[in-house]
């Protein structure tokens, strides 16, 4: 087994990248949903709610982000641009201390979905725990839903979209993660992997909502694929694709490492 492609998504919900390789922190891969786009309570905001968001693509040189859409020029900042007034947010059950940015990003942002928002960012010394019931080691994460990394295989994929009337891409589950190699679903038997010189415990399967049936190319729902997933794929009133992992450590991992399950 090897990595076949792994990912960044620097702002939650906005459109990820494919990238060679990352390094890992206690965040997560480096600077993966460190953004966080929220509305005037401070409440994170979700293609969820806003499906536009799919549209809104991201590139990231170092830790420069550059967000683009069509019909709009594209904008860039970094955290060094983030340096206001603090601000608590909420993400899920999580308050969290994040700082406001640049109002030209804000303004860009409002423009591109068509609500109020604004943009935020968490900064170093924010500590966002992992749940207790699945943290190891007082694990931390950035504005992620609830965990540093999720994996996804290649092999689970192409099962899904054999039972599907049309192929979709692996970036609608938004993993960071992908291995080749595997059998279908086999990632579900895992509890600990190494990847390259990195050990990950697999802490628990990644249940999924409605995102993974927006197109990121049009930003419109397609129901059949929750309709799909639920058919097989649904246990405890809830439907599962990849799993959610904790690093013990840092490190970086790269396409084409090895994959070695441990237990």
């Amino acid at each position: 087994m090897r990595v076949s492609r792994l990912y960044l998504h620097p702002v939650k919900s906005l459109g990820g990248i494919a990238v060679p390789q990352f390094a890992v922190d206690r965040f997560g891969p480096f600077m993966d949903r460190r953004w966080l786009v929220v509305d005037a309570r401070g409440q994170f905001l979700t293609q969820r709610q806003h499906a536009r968001m799919a549209l809104v693509r991201t590139a990231l040189e170092q830790d420069q982000v550059t967000l683009s859409l069509e019909g709009q020029a594209p904008i860039r900042f970094s955290p060094q641009d983030f340096t206001g007034a603090e601000t608590d947010v909420q993400v899920w059950r999580d308050r969290c201390v994040a700082r406001t940015g640049p109002a030209e990003v804000d303004q860009w942002l409002r423009q591109a979905l068509g609500v109020e928002c604004r943009l935020v960012f968490m900064p170093d010394s924010t500590r966002r725990a992992v749940n207790a019931d699945y943290a190891r080691n007082g694990e931390t994460v950035s504005f992620a839903d609830g965990f540093p990394l999720l994996l996804t295989s290649e092999a689970s994929l192409d099962d899904l979209n054999s039972r599907l009337s049309f192929p979709i891409g692996m970036e609608r589950f938004r993993p960071n993660l992908v291995v080749e190699g595997t059998a279908p679903f086999a990632e579900d038997q895992w509890r600990r992997i190494r990847v390259g010189q990195m050990i990950f415990q697999v802490a628990k399967p990644c249940s999924r909502c409605a995102i993974p049936t927006i197109d990121p190319l049009t930003a419109q729902k397609q129901p059949e694929i929750f309709k799909t997933l639920k058919t097989f794929r649904a246990r405890d009133g809830e439907v599962y694709f990849g799993q959610n992992l904790l690093a013990q450590g840092t490190g970086s991992i790269q396409v084409g490492d090895a994959v070695e399950i441990l237990a």
